[in-house]
């Protein structure tokens, strides 16, 4: 995605996993969100909907649901398939012809 430039990501992905796997792929920033160490109980989390919003998205592919793959590449290959199945659906959406009744 060459438009991409700001990736935002988890307080989980915080270490330089992430930061290696991205490395070669493009120019990016990367911007974690993490929750307060002081924090007690709910706290509304800046860019964090976005994050969950995508998660829920990808959890309504079945092969997604649970982590079943033995590879990290068979991992991606599998979230690529979700995300063209969630853009041919937008598409459809937007190019379809009206029905006529």
């Amino acid at each position: 995605w060459p438009w991409l430039r700001h990736v935002f990501a988890d307080g989980g992905h915080a270490g330089p996993k992430l930061r290696d796997a991205m490395k070669g792929h493009g120019d990016w920033d990367i911007e974690i969100i993490k929750r307060s160490d002081t924090a007690s109980g709910f706290e509304a989390l800046p860019r964090r909907w976005v994050i969950e919003r995508t998660f829920a998205w990808l959890g309504r592919s079945r092969r997604l649901a649970k982590d079943w793959e033995a590879t990290t590449a068979s991992s991606e290959a599998w979230l690529l398939i979700a995300h063209i199945r969630i853009l041919v659906r937008r598409l459809a959406r937007y190019h379809a012809p009206p029905v006529e009744l």
